[in-house]
C-alpha cells in the first residue's frame, strides 16, 4: 500500500515523501528509522494504488518455508526471523519482518507478532502458528501450512491454465473482428457509396456502421477504450456479484459448491492436525465459504457444539456430498477426522479435474465455432454484393 508522507529530513528541512509499507505504523517505523520525523501520514487511495496494491502480496508460502529450514536447522526463532529480514530486498517486507522480530524480542508469542499484520497473515496462519506454540511443533506445523497452500495453488493453476486458451481465442476473434469492423467495412462502405450499389437491408447496416466509424473514428475509439476500462473497473469490484450470478446457474454453481467444500475440508483437516479443536476449527474456516453455505455452517457448528454426530450436523445443514458424508462417518469411527477431511478433499479436487478439463474440451470447439460465425457474417455481408453482382453477370 502507498502512503504520501511529510517529514522532516535529517537536514532539518520538511519533504514530501512517497513511501510503499503493508501499513501506516510500518511506514512511520522505516522513515523515522532512517532519521526522518514524520508530521503526517496520508494513504493513497487512487485507481493505480488500488491496482498495485491487489498484485502485492506478502509470500507467506515461502516465508513459512524458509522460516522451516531456518529453524529445522537449529537457529532460534528470533535469529531465523532477523536472518530472514536481512536478506530481504524489498523495504516494505523487509520492515514487516523487522517488527516481528522486535515484538518477539520483547517476549510476545510469535501469533500475537503476526497479528499486528492481518492484511499480509490469514486468521488461517496465525490459528496454525498458535496451535504449535502449545506443542512446541513451528517446524512442523509450518511444513503443514505449506503443503496446504501448495495444494491450493496447484488447484488454481490448473482452473487458470484451463482458461488461458479460451481466453486467448475470444481476445484473437475480437481483434479480429474489431479490425474488420473498425479498418476493413469501412473501406467497404466508402466504395458501395461511391457506386450507388442495391445492398441488403443487413449488408446496408453494416456499412452504415462503417461510414460512421470512418467519419468519427476517434470517438469511436475513445468509446471502446471506455468500454474496455469500464468492463475492467466492474470485474474487479463487482466479484461477488459476478460470483453470486455464477452460483444460480445449475451446472456450474454446483461445481463452485463442491469446489468451496473441498477448499473447506482441507483447511479443516489441517487445523485439526494442527491441534484446533473441531468447533473452532470451524469457525476458523467460515471465511472459505459463500455466504449461504456460511450460514448453514454456524448452524453445523452449534450442533456439533450439542454433542451431535460431525458428519450428520453437516449432511443436515448441505455441507456435504455423498462421498464425503461416507467418509466423515469412517473417521469419526476411527477417530482420524483429520486426516479424513484432507482425503475427502483430494477426492473432490480430482473430480473437479476432470470436469474442468471435459468442460474445456467442449467449450474450446464450441467457442472457435461461435467466433468463426461471427467473422464470416461480417465478411459474407461486405462481399454479398459482389457475389450479387457475380451472379447478374452470369
Amino acid at each position: 500500500m502507498r502512503f504520501e508522507l511529510k517529514a522532516v529530513g535529517p537536514d532539518g528541512g520538511v519533504e514530501a515523501i512517497d513511501f510503499q509499507a503493508p501499513d501506516e505504523a510500518t511506514a512511520v517505523q522505516q522513515l523515522e528509522g532512517r532519521g526522518y520525523t514524520v508530521l503526517s501520514v496520508r494513504a493513497k487511495h487512487g485507481f493505480t494504488a488500488r491496482w498495485a496494491s491487489g498484485r502485492e502480496r506478502f509470500p507467506v508460502s515461502l516465508f513459512s518455508q524458509e522460516l522451516r529450514a531456518l529453524v529445522n536447522a537449529g537457529l532460534p526463532l528470533v535469529e531465523a526471523i532477523e536472518t530472514l529480514a536481512q536478506k530481504e530486498r524489498r523495504d516494505e517486507w523487509r520492515g514487516v519482518m523487522e517488527r516481528i522480530g522486535l515484538a518477539l524480542r520483547e517476549g510476545r508469542p510469535f501469533s500475537a507478532a503476526l497479528e499486528q499484520f492481518p492484511r499480509l497473515f490469514s486468521p488461517l496462519f496465525v490459528a496454525t502458528v498458535r496451535a504449535s506454540e502449545k506443542t512446541g511443533d513451528l517446524a512442523p506445523a509450518l511444513a503443514r501450512y505449506v503443503a496446504y497452500a501448495n495444494q491450493l495453488e496447484a488447484i488454481r493453476k490448473r482452473v487458470v491454465n484451463a482458461s488461458i486458451y479460451p481466453a486467448l481465442l475470444i481476445a484473437v476473434g475480437g481483434l479480429v473482428g474489431l479490425f474488420l469492423l473498425l479498418y476493413v467495412v469501412p473501406r467497404f462502405a466508402h466504395i458501395y457509396e461511391e457506386r450507388a450499389a442495391d445492398l441488403p437491408v443487413i449488408s446496408r447496416l453494416l456499412l452504415a456502421w462503417g461510414q460512421a466509424v470512418h467519419e468519427h473514428a476517434l470517438v469511436v475509439l475513445a468509446l471502446l477504450a471506455a468500454a474496455v476500462v469500464a468492463g475492467i473497473y466492474v470485474l474487479r469490484n463487482a466479484r461477488s456479484r459476478i460470483g453470486d450470478a455464477l452460483w444460480s446457474v445449475p451446472a456450474i454453481g454446483e461445481r463452485l459448491k463442491v469446489y468451496q467444500l473441498a477448499r473447506f475440508y482441507r483447511t479443516i483437516g489441517m487445523l485439526l492436525r494442527s491441534g484446533i479443536p473441531l468447533v473452532a476449527a470451524l469457525d476458523m474456516g467460515a471465511e472459505l465459504l459463500h455466504p449461504v453455505l456460511r450460514t448453514r455452517l454456524g448452524a453445523a457448528s452449534r450442533a456439533i457444539s450439542e454433542g451431535r454426530n460431525v458428519s450428520q450436523s453437516l449432511e443436515a445443514n448441505g455441507l456435504t456430498t455423498p462421498v464425503a458424508l461416507r467418509m466423515l462417518a469412517v473417521g469419526e469411527r476411527s477417530g482420524n477426522m483429520g486426516e479424513m477431511l484432507e482425503q475427502i478433499a483430494a477426492f473432490h479436487d480430482e473430480e473437479l479435474a476432470r470436469w474442468v478439463d471435459w468442460f474445456t474440451r467442449l467449450f474450446e470447439p464450441i467457442l472457435m465455432a461461435l467466433i468463426g460465425l461471427v467473422i464470416g457474417a461480417i465478411v459474407i455481408l461486405m462481399y454479398m454484393p459482389i457475389f450479387e453482382l457475380a451472379g447478374n453477370l452470369q
